[in-house]
């Protein structure tokens, strides 16, 4: 009954307080509502940015390898015998000419006796023959004798000489000979096991060695690199910064491992093989402690070239299309950000080597590409400062955006 004694003037009253009311919490939450539509991504987004400039960058390739001896010898007889005796340890350090072998020696030693005898008989006869054509000399002059006497003895004194000498030679044949019965070694190295064991019949015409001498230290490893390649490395020298440089090789063995000493490169070989399309290099190592053996397989890593007009861009920065192609965002003088195309086709740490798109000077954005899209407005700072910028998460619980609490801790 009482509700019933308001009049319409008294309603209208109690009416505008809660329509006010209404429309105070109504704004309030359309607010709040925008503080969370109004995040950074719909704004000006800030951008970390590096400023890139030419530099010489080493064109560096990885191809694979296989250790060669730097000397590698083989021991074999030049007479035919029975060996009578080994004088090496297998598997150590031999010297150049240390004896290894020991071939019998007697029948040779008694053909070395021989062709002694034979020369002091030639020199015998020299001598007879000699003095009998000196002696026939005044006598055909006075005609004693006749000249065909005196001719015919100087003819036989000098076959006499002759025979000397033949007999000499033949003496130095079987003075090596007997010589050969002490099979020496060739190089210096590591001797390998023996082929042939004491009692065995070796000759100077047979296929196998006795053993086999390599040097170790230093090292050859042979690289082998396409021919297309080598020749399109050719043909860019002397263009577009492009220059040759002194190589230096870097080994990774076969467990991973990095060896410690560094190579140089000593020649390309002229030729191409015909079964595999490549061009060997041979590069050379101190191999002091052994480490490297022949046959085994390595990667060698080395620089052919440097590029002096090439630009490192951090790898963060650069992202690839549907195509493939290696794309940047450049920010231009007002400020917006610009997609490039550009040539990275290999990396060096943590930068891309890009030798073509860029421009010297160029800011390329390397920290908040996922907030910015082609040709769109952007904040460009350093890049040590975009570091600070965190992406937003939300309103936190007293109602503020955490976007806007970064950028004003970024500022």
């Amino acid at each position: 009954m009482i509700a019933t004694r308001f009049s319409t003037r008294q309603c209208a009253l109690l009416l505008v307080p809660a329509l006010a009311l209404a429309a105070c919490s109504g704004g309030g939450e359309k607010a709040q509502g925008k503080g969370k539509g109004g995040q950074p991504g719909q704004g000006t987004p800030t951008v970390g940015y590096v400023v890139v400039q030419p530099t010489s960058v080493a064109m560096t390739t990885e191809l694979s390898g296989r250790t060669t001896a730097f000397e590698s010898s083989d021991v074999r007889p030049q007479v035919t015998g029975i060996i009578r005796r080994r004088f090496f340890t297998e598997g150590t350090l031999v010297k150049k000419g240390q004896p290894l072998y020991e071939i019998d020696p007697r029948l040779y030693r008694a053909a070395a006796n021989e062709a002694q005898a034979n020369l002091q008989s030639a020199r015998a006869n020299q001598q007879a023959q000699t003095i009998l054509a000196q002696r026939y000399k005044p006598l055909a002059e006075m005609e004693a004798i006749s000249k065909q006497d005196y001719t015919n003895a100087l003819a036989t004194s000098r076959q006499a000489t002759a025979s000397v000498a033949q007999t000499r030679a033949a003496l130095e044949t079987a003075q090596i000979n007997l010589k050969f019965t002490t099979v020496p070694a060739p190089i210096t190295g590591r001797i390998g096991r023996s082929l042939f064991t004491v009692g065995a019949l070796v000759s100077a015409t047979q296929t196998d060695p006795l053993a086999q001498i390599q040097r170790l230290d230093p090292m050859f490893v042979d690289i082998q690199q396409s021919s297309g390649d080598l020749l399109a490395l050719r043909r860019s020298l002397g263009r577009n910064g492009i220059v040759a440089t002194r190589a230096e090789v870097r080994l990774t063995l076969e467990d991973g491992s990095e060896y410690g000493a560094t190579g140089t490169v000593q020649f390309a070989e002229a030729l191409v093989n015909t079964e595999t399309g490549t061009v060997t290099l041979r590069a050379r190592f101190p191999n002091p402690q052994g480490l490297l053996l022949p046959g085994m397989f390595v990667q060698a890593k080395f620089a052919q070239a440097i590029n002096q007009r090439a630009f490192l861009v951090p790898q963060a920065g650069v992202s690839r299309d549907a195509k493939g192609n290696a794309t940047v965002y450049v920010v231009d003088a007002n400020n917006k950000a610009v997609q490039k195309t550009i040539k990275a086709d290999r990396t060096q740490g943590m930068f891309w080597v890009v030798t073509g798109g860029l421009n010297p000077g160029d800011r390329i954005i390397t920290q908040g590409l996922s907030k910015i899209a082609p040709n769109q407005g952007v904040k460009p700072v350093p890049e040590t400062a975009a570091q600070k910028i965190e992406a937003p998460k939300g309103t936190s619980d007293d109602g503020s955006s955490g976007g806007q609490s970064s950028q004003k801790k970024a500022g």
